[in-house]
């Protein structure tokens, strides 16, 4: 599979005239990784996934939820009757399902960047796992066969704090974001007629 990934992303690069930098950023990928462990691939994986959602949302909210606000406005507005107690549960449900979608995958996002740093710590004790076993096989006193465990522990740790970090200050953004767009339509959808 990653080969095949190679091969494609080198086909494409040589037709721009990239080749010999692709490999390059190719090859540093590679022995990071390497250097990691597999559960780097976990830990890339999630990120990208978290980052997909992440990027849905800011799109969601900078095109689709002003529309979706506006729809919601001119049918409460359309109304002709806004004072009864019917009409001011017809406007908590109308509420309700903006902001069902104003929060869509919001819970996934957090818990993604909640993921991550579990991710790093099972790269950690994978690591380890192959320090004693290194240990126990060689005995304490290789320090250079106990560098490769020791460099598979500490990477990936480094690297879920690091997806985790990347997704932890836009996660709490769009959490914000879109309890200040569900209190804004409220103000908006007035009960005064």
């Amino acid at each position: 599979m990653v080969e095949m990934i190679y091969n494609l992303l080198r086909a494409i690069t040589s037709v721009v005239g990239a080749e010999q930098g692709f490999i390059n950023m190719w090859e540093a990928i590679r022995d990071f990784l390497e250097l990691g462990g597999d559960v780097l691939f976990l830990i890339g994986f999630l990120m990208i996934f978290m980052w997909v959602l992440i990027i849905e949302r800011v799109l969601y909210f900078a095109i689709i939820h002003k529309q979706v606000v506006k729809k919601t406005v001119a049918a409460w507005e359309s109304r002709s009757e806004r004072k009864s107690w019917q009409a001011h549960r017809v406007r908590e449900a109308m509420i309700s399902e903006v902001r069902l979608q104003a929060q869509k995958y919001l819970g996934l996002i957090q818990a993604s960047v909640a993921l991550c740093p579990l991710m790093g710590l099972l790269g950690t004790v994978t690591g380890m796992v192959g320090v004693f076993e290194i240990m126990s096989i060689l005995g304490s006193g290789n320090a250079r066969a106990m560098a490769d465990g020791v460099s598979k522990a500490t990477v990936p740790t480094m690297c879920g704090m690091v997806a985790a970090l990347s997704g932890l200050f836009i996660s709490y953004w769009l959490q914000r974001k879109a309890q200040i767009e569900i209190q804004l339509l409220g103000e908006h959808m007035t009960m005064d007629h």
